[in-house]
C-alpha cells in the first residue's frame, strides 16, 4: 500500500509540474525552429536528403526500403552503437556518409543539409528524436507505435501541426491492398454496422521464457565499448545497462517498449480504426492477464476496448488477445489461418506460425470478415457467403506507391502520406491506453472529450508518464 501511495505522490507531483503538458515545448528558439509556413517541400526534380536515425535491425530495414525507392540521397547516419554487428550493413552501404551517435549532435552540425529523417529506434526514444527533428523543420518517418505514452503522442500530433512537416508512421500495410480494400468496401457499404472486432497476436514473444516473479530489474553489466548508453536511455530514468534491454529486448519492458499490442496492433487494427472513425475508447478492460508483474508484459493478455456510437455507426467492442495459450474462438467457416508473406523479417527471422496467426475478425450485423495483418486483405466468411457477394464487391484500386515511396513523395508535395500523425496518433493512443491497463491490471474509464481517465487518479497521471531524466526535461517544457 505504501509503495502505491509513493507512486501516487510521484505521479501527482509530475502532473503538477506538467499540468499543461498538451502544449508544445517552448524551449525551441526561432533560430532553431522554423515556422510552419517556412518548411518547404523538396523540389519534385530533386531527391530527398535523408538521415537515418537507428540503422540496425528494423531501422536498417527501413533505411534499405527508402533507399530502394530511388527518391532519396542519404546524407547522415546516426546510431548509438556504430560498432555493433547489426549496424555494419548500412555503414558499408554508405561508407562516406557522416556518422553520429547522438541525434542532437547530428542536428547541431547538419540540420541545414537534411530534409527528412527516419526514427527506427526503441519506442521510448521515438518522442525526443521526433520532436527535435520537427522543431528543426524536418519531415519524419517514425516506426510504430508513435510513442510510449499517451501524452507524448498528443505532443507529437500538436507539433506536426505547429511545424508543418510531413509525417508518416511505419505501419507499412497502410499503403498496401488492405488499406485500399477497406476504404472501397466501406464506401460501398460492404463493411458497415460493425459491432465487434477480435484481434490476435499469439506467436511467441521474447518475454515468454522469463520469470514473472522477478523482484527487480536484471543486474547491471558492462556497457559495450562502442555504445553510447546515456543517449540510448534518452528521456527514461536511469537503468544500468543489461543485454536484455537492447537489440529488440526493449519491447518486453514497460519502461522501454509497448509489448505485443504496441508491436502488432498498428499492423492489425489500423484500417478498421481509420475507416470506421473509431477515435479513442471510453473503456479499456484487461479481462485476462497471465503472470502480471510490474516489470515486463504479461505472458498472455486479453483487453477489451469499447468505442461508442459515432457518425451513424453502432458502438463497437475491440477485443485484443496475445499469448501462446490465449487463442480466441474463430467463427464457423473461418478456414485456414495464413501468414501474409509480405510481413518483413526481423533480424533475418520470420514470424513463427502459431495455432492462430496474427489477424482479426470483424463482425457486422449482416456479414463477418476475416483478415490478417500488414497488407493482407479481408475475405467474407463463410465461403458460401463470399461467393454470393462476389458480384457486388467493388473494384479495388492498386496502390500508387508503397509506404516508403509515399513518405518521400509526400516530402516532395506529390502525394499525401497515408499514415500521418493526425491519423496514426489516435491509433497509437489506443495502444497507450491498453498498455496502461495492462500495467495497472485494472479497468479504466476514459473521457474522449477531455482525454482524461475518470475512475483512477494514478492512471490519469500516468497518461503523462514518469518524469523525464535529468537533462531531458526540455522536450516536455511548456
Amino acid at each position: 500500500m505504501r509503495s502505491e501511495e509513493n507512486s501516487r505522490r510521484l505521479f501527482l507531483k509530475q502532473a503538477l509540474a506538467l499540468s499543461a503538458a498538451t502544449a508544445i515545448p517552448s524551449f525551441w528558439t526561432p533560430a532553431r525552429a522554423r515556422a510552419m509556413q517556412d518548411v518547404p517541400y523538396v523540389s519534385p526534380n530533386d531527391r530527398v536528403n535523408i538521415a537515418f536515425i537507428g540503422i540496425g535491425f528494423r531501422g536498417g530495414e527501413i533505411a534499405k526500403e527508402l533507399y530502394k525507392t530511388g527518391l532519396c540521397n542519404v546524407v547522415a547516419l546516426c546510431d548509438v552503437d556504430m560498432g555493433a554487428k547489426h549496424t555494419q550493413e548500412i555503414i558499408s552501404m554508405f561508407p562516406d556518409v557522416p556518422r553520429f551517435q547522438d541525434f542532437r549532435t547530428m542536428f547541431d552540425k547538419m540540420s541545414g543539409k537534411i530534409d527528412a529523417v527516419t526514427v527506427g529506434v526503441p519506442d521510448h526514444s521515438h518522442f525526443p528524436i521526433t520532436i527535435e527533428a520537427m522543431a528543426h523543420g524536418k519531415h519524419v518517418y517514425v516506426e510504430k507505435p508513435m510513442a510510449r505514452t499517451f501524452n507524448e503522442v498528443e505532443l507529437m500530433m500538436k507539433a506536426e501541426k505547429k511545424f508543418g512537416v510531413v509525417t508518416q508512421m511505419g505501419n507499412q500495410g497502410h499503403s498496401e491492398a488492405n488499406y485500399f480494400q477497406f476504404d472501397e468496401w466501406t464506401k460501398a457499404g460492404i463493411i458497415k454496422d460493425v459491432t465487434a472486432i477480435t484481434a490476435h497476436m499469439n506467436s511467441p514473444r521474447r518475454w515468454h521464457g522469463w520469470d514473472p516473479k522477478i523482484k527487480k530489474f536484471p543486474a547491471g553489466e558492462k556497457i559495450p565499448e562502442t555504445m553510447d548508453w546515456d543517449t540510448w536511455l534518452g528521456v527514461v530514468q536511469h537503468h544500468d545497462y543489461n543485454h536484455d534491454f537492447v537489440n529488440g529486448q526493449w519491447r518486453c519492458w514497460y519502461d522501454f517498449g509497448m509489448g505485443a499490442l504496441g508491436d502488432w496492433g498498428a499492423h492489425i487494427l489500423d484500417t478498421a480504426h481509420q475507416f470506421l472513425d473509431m477515435g479513442l475508447p471510453y473503456e479499456i478492460n484487461p479481462t485476462y492477464l497471465k503472470d502480471h508483474n510490474k516489470f515486463f508484459f504479461p505472458m498472455s493478455s486479453t483487453i477489451v476496448f469499447r468505442f461508442p456510437e459515432r457518425n451513424n455507426m453502432p458502438a463497437v467492442d475491440v477485443t485484443w488477445y496475445d499469448g501462446l495459450d490465449n487463442i480466441p474462438t474463430v467463427p464457423e467457416g473461418y478456414g485456414a489461418s495464413e501468414i501474409d508473406p509480405n510481413i518483413p523479417t526481423v533480424a533475418g527471422g520470420k514470424i513463427q506460425p502459431s495455432q492462430l496467426n496474427p489477424g482479426k475478425e470483424i463482425y457486422t450485423k449482416t456479414l463477418t470478415f476475416k483478415g490478417g495483418s500488414h497488407g493482407s486483405t479481408l475475405s467474407i466468411i463463410p465461403e458460401e457467403r463470399a461467393k454470393e457477394m462476389a458480384s457486388r464487391l467493388p473494384e479495388v484500386p492498386e496502390s500508387p506507391s508503397n509506404h516508403y515511396a509515399n513518405f518521400l513523395l509526400g516530402c516532395m508535395g506529390k502525394e499525401k502520406t497515408r499514415s500521418p500523425f493526425s491519423i496514426a496518433g489516435p491509433l497509437s493512443q489506443v495502444f497507450c491506453l491498453g498498455v496502461l491497463s495492462q500495467r495497472l491490471g485494472r479497468k479504466l474509464q476514459f473521457d474522449r472529450e477531455s482525454k482524461q481517465i475518470t475512475n483512477d487518479k494514478l492512471a490519469n497521471q500516468m497518461l503523462v508518464g514518469e518524469p523525464p531524466r535529468k537533462g531531458w526535461e526540455a522536450y516536455y517544457k511548456i
